[in-house]
């Protein structure tokens, strides 16, 4: 008969381990961030800071107005960064992806008003030429051996040239189609915002007793209740107070028109979100990605297709990308040669790399993309209230941006230390 201590529960397998407590998770934690495992911390304590202090500088940064229009100003950049996080867990690099985001718009935006195709023909069209993007570049990087630094250079004057080319030199094509428009302007209704709320609790509180009975089952030690609790109770006051926020009357005149409600591309982004995370951490394809991205000749020698990963990384990145693109259109209601240009790209990779996806490879989430993404939008939309010149924007973003990739360097550096990596 097998005894246990009040501190040790036994495992499936026989195996003494500590009983899981609040305290001794956190203090697990504690250990972890010591050890340079950081995850999303130094990110999401920036957003808190940042907002803070654009919260109380200028009055209008917390309107439910402001706040609705982070989420449309961010959506690009949150897109593409969710695909470069699958390319950036590798080690590689697309610096190609903000123009392919632009040539997919350009796509969508051409069939729709010169060739009078519906919008469920145009957005597939589109979608398929970030698929075949995405294929030539990881085949030139994969099969060919081209770095990705150089192929994706290469893209990026390519299809600069190309977005050119489709748009006849500078024109503008104005996009009237009700369905895009509304992708990244329109908004939820009140019911409907509500009632994703709910359900996006009630979702997770679901995954986590999910996870806690699936980890139990396989003798794995399983993380204490409370901390569940206290997960589930932080991420539902989060998303009841942005749902309340977001269902307020922000119209600048009512008496004409009435804007309330969840934006459209916030239960779009959150399906990607859920979608991807369950890739790269419930499949055998996430572990494969992983597995790459930290060692790939281990990798190939045990037995994973390490030239196949490489381009389905690509593939995936500029898919999003394309995604990315019809968001831009959408959100500016046409589409014109800078369109994917200037900052996006920067701002995309900072977003990954900001968020905690590492740029050595082999560490970074999907979620990393969003809270990098939130973080520049903060910056951007909250310097722009204050009036600050686009040239002072561009200092700190790159500052920030900085300060994360040294504390990427600085966690790797601690983690080698610890033998954790």
């Amino acid at each position: 008969m097998t005894t246990t201590t009040p501190d040790e529960t036994t495992t499936a397998g026989g195996i003494k381990v500590a009983k899981p407590s609040v305290g001794r998770y956190f203090n697990d934690y504690w250990g972890k961030i010591r050890a340079g495992d950081l995850g999303t911390l130094p990110a999401v304590l920036g957003l808190i800071v940042l907002s803070l202090i654009f919260g109380i500088s200028q009055d209008t940064f917390f309107s439910a107005l402001n706040f609705a229009n982070l989420f449309n100003q961010a959506a690009q950049v949150v897109f593409i960064a969710m695909g470069l996080v699958f390319v950036l867990l590798l080690g590689e690099i697309d610096l190609s992806a903000g123009f392919a985001s632009g040539v997919c718009g350009a796509i969508m935006a051409i069939l729709l008003t010169k060739h009078d195709w519906p919008w469920y023909g145009a957005i597939p069209a589109a979608l398929v030429t970030g698929l075949v993007i995405g294929w030539v570049l990881g085949f030139l990087v994969a099969k060919i051996g081209i770095p990705s630094f150089v192929v994706t250079l290469a893209a990026f004057l390519g299809f600069q040239g190309l977005l050119l080319v489709l748009l006849g030199g500078g024109t503008n094509i104005t996009i009237t189609d009700s369905f895009v428009v509304k992708l990244n302007n329109g908004n939820l209704s009140v019911l409907w915002s509500w009632i994703l709320a709910v359900a996006a609790v009630v979702g997770y509180l679901l995954v986590q007793l999910n996870k806690q009975r699936s980890r139990a089952k396989a003798g794995l030690v399983t993380d204490p209740m409370g901390v569940v609790a206290i997960r589930v109770i932080a991420l539902g006051v989060v998303i009841l107070l942005a749902t309340f926020a977001l269902t307020q009357q922000r119209a600048v005149n009512p008496a004409i028109t009435s804007v309330k409600g969840v934006p459209i591309v916030v239960p779009i982004i959150a399906g990607f979100l859920i979608i991807w995370t369950f890739v790269l951490g419930r499949t055998a394809y996430g572990r494969h990605v992983y597995a790459v991205g930290g060692n790939s000749e281990a990798a190939r020698r045990a037995g994973i297709p390490v030239d196949r990963i490489r381009i389905s990384v690509f593939v995936i990145g500029s898919f999003m990308a394309a995604i990315g693109g019809i968001m831009a259109v959408s959100r500016a209601n046409s589409v014109d040669p800078n369109t994917g240009g200037s900052n996006i790209l920067l701002y995309s990779v900072g977003a990954a790399v900001i968020g905690g996806t590492s740029l050595f490879g082999g560490r970074g989430k999907v979620i990393h993309a969003i809270i990098g993404g939130a973080v520049i939008a903060v910056i951007d939309n909250g310097m722009g209230l204050l009036g600050y010149q686009a040239g002072t924007k561009y200092i700190v973003t790159g500052a920030i941006l900085l300060v994360a990739a040294s504390i990427d360097a600085l966690a790797r550096r601690r983690s080698a230390a610890a033998g954790t990596r």
